[in-house]
């Protein structure tokens, strides 16, 4: 709980929420994406 974590850890976190990120894109997020497309 207190430590830091380390590198691995990190990175498996990421992974997931990278994951769960594209499973919640898939319904709703490609709108959002044009948008932010045009913003830039």
């Amino acid at each position: 709980e207190g430590r830091k974590k380390g590198k691995k850890e990190r990175r498996k976190e990421r992974k997931r929420k990278k994951e769960q990120r594209k499973r919640e894109g898939r319904r709703e997020g490609r709108k959002e994406r044009k948008k932010k497309r045009k913003r830039i």
